[in-house]
């Protein structure tokens, strides 16, 4: 994660995680005389827009935040479900826009991979995120969190022969991962299938807000196909 000149001022931050099966929202205040975190969140599966905007009223009632007071937003930009990202997405820019603060996009593998980075020098972390079929959505990372590869779609056919010796896993996709490696189990650090609110809140912090843009990461294309039957084709 790049961070800028002020990634270690005093900020007080929202950050908002819809991007999967969670649906959670945090304040997060590293100020040395003001430091607080707030946070709630549910596995909810589907009916995010219905729960997040009282999750976000009640984090910041409990910090006693103005939204006035943020400095910033943070929100998970995927991989994760179309409709999910969406809501997440149009929230947090909407913020953004009455409030004239910056927003900054986290992604779902980055937030794991904080979590569960073992900080060892040891090998490398996959974090991998179950897809369709044999896809996962995966990107690697070295032991302390940081990227080492672009996120992306590989079949665990592809994973079985490429990825290096040796490597930790993290994810929904993590025991599949490992039944192809032939890996054994306490190399699977986390079998998370969403981030944690804290990581995201915390990665905030770091963000640039100018490479880390609250844009949507689809690394596949929608299944749904326009409708063509029925159509009445221009002349």
């Amino acid at each position: 994660m790049v961070q800028n000149k002020n990634s270690r001022s005093e900020m007080r931050l929202l950050a908002i995680d819809t991007s999967l099966a969670n649906c959670a929202a945090a304040v997060l205040d590293n100020g040395r005389d003001s430091a607080c975190f707030k946070a709630c969140g549910e596995e909810i599966g589907r009916g995010h827009a219905e729960r997040l905007m009282d999750m976000i009223g009640e984090v910041m009632a409990e910090s006693s935040t103005a939204f006035s007071d943020l400095d910033r937003v943070a929100v998970t930009v995927g991989p994760g479900s179309f409709t999910g990202l969406r809501v997440g997405l149009s929230v947090a820019r909407g913020f953004g826009l009455v409030l004239s603060k910056p927003v900054v996009g986290i992604t779902t593998l980055s937030a794991i991979a904080r979590a569960c980075a073992p900080r060892d020098g040891g090998p490398p972390l996959l974090v991998a995120l179950t897809g369709k079929g044999d896809e996962v959505y995966c990107q690697e990372f070295n032991a302390s969190g940081e990227p080492s590869s672009e996120p992306g779609v590989r079949t665990l056919a592809d994973l079985a022969v490429s990825l290096p010796v040796g490597i930790r896993l993290a994810g929904s996709a993590a025991e599949n991962v490992a039944a192809v490696l032939g890996a054994p189990q306490e190399r699977i650090l986390s079998r998370s299938g969403f981030p944690g609110i804290r990581d995201v809140a915390e990665l905030g912090v770091t963000a640039d807000p100018a490479v880390s843009s609250p844009s949507p990461l689809y690394l596949r294309p929608p299944d749904a196909s326009p409708q063509t039957k029925g159509r009445i084709e221009r002349q």
